[in-house]
């Protein structure tokens, strides 16, 4: 059994073959997977794919690329969708200083608002986090007590012990297969398996070998079994481990 803990089943890319692309997961020992909102609308759909399908799982959330744009009005319906049935988290929300398509100003306020969301819910929080380490950083330890795994890590070692020494968990895409990625493979060999999850982040970052294609779930294996390598496991203990993390973080 696998988990792809960050999908983004909602996005039009999939529209066509949605049930192929959950049929051929399901064949890779792909059960579950978690939908992340990142919009509004996405957010809604997100809601709307874990009502329809068994396997799927939602989180919901504002983006920091869409901070500029973010009101009152969508702060009120992202409460109302986080208490649907089947929401297991908030996000994916935090700070992206890289790509510039919203100011830092409105990042923080943003982060801060679905911080305190998560809080009431007792949800745990799925963070981006791009360019902006050190501010998210603060942000999360002036928030303490808050559950949450850093998605798509691509941090050096220091700022892996910096994560774990807020009890938060650390997952990993299938980027960690790309050919100039060794220093990240370095970093998953220290990260402690019990602080571990493997995600897609389809249909981006799709495997060496599939790169400039849509990623999806079914990935999960490739990537699981070369992390079981660099781990040194067994893939089925691998396998058993990020499982029970993921239903043990997300609850369900």
């Amino acid at each position: 059994m696998l988990v792809d803990t960050h999908c983004h089943l909602d996005f039009p890319v999939f529209d066509q073959d949605r049930d192929e692309v959950l049929s051929r997961a399901k064949a890779q020992g792909v059960d579950y997977m978690i939908n992340i909102g990142s919009s509004l609308e996405g957010s809604r759909r997100s809601v709307e794919l874990a009502q329809k399908y068994g396997p799927v799982y939602a989180a919901v959330g504002i983006h920091p690329h869409e901070a500029d744009d973010f009101s009152w009005e969508i702060e009120k319906e992202i409460k109302e969708l986080a208490k649907k049935n089947k929401v297991v988290a908030i996000g994916e929300i935090g700070l992206d200083y890289f790509k510039g398509y919203s100011q830092k100003e409105n990042q923080l306020p943003l982060f801060l608002t679905f911080i305190r969301l998560a809080k009431e819910l007792n949800l745990p929080l799925v963070i981006h986090t791009r360019e902006a380490q050190a501010d998210t950083l603060k942000v999360l330890k002036e928030a303490l007590p808050v559950r949450g795994v850093v998605h798509c890590f691509s941090g050096d070692k220091g700022f892996l012990k910096e994560c774990l020494d807020l009890d938060f968990l650390v997952s990993f895409t299938c980027n960690v297969t790309y050919k100039k990625a060794g220093a990240l493979r370095e970093v998953i060999k220290s990260v402690p398996v019990e602080s571990l999850l493997l995600e897609t982040d389809a249909p981006y970052l799709a495997p060496e070998g599939s790169r400039g294609k849509r990623n999806e779930p079914a990935q999960v294996r490739l990537l699981a079994e070369l992390v079981a390598g660099l781990k040194g496991l067994k893939f089925e203990e691998l396998a058993r481990v990020t499982t029970e993390n993921a239903r043990r973080f997300f609850n369900f």
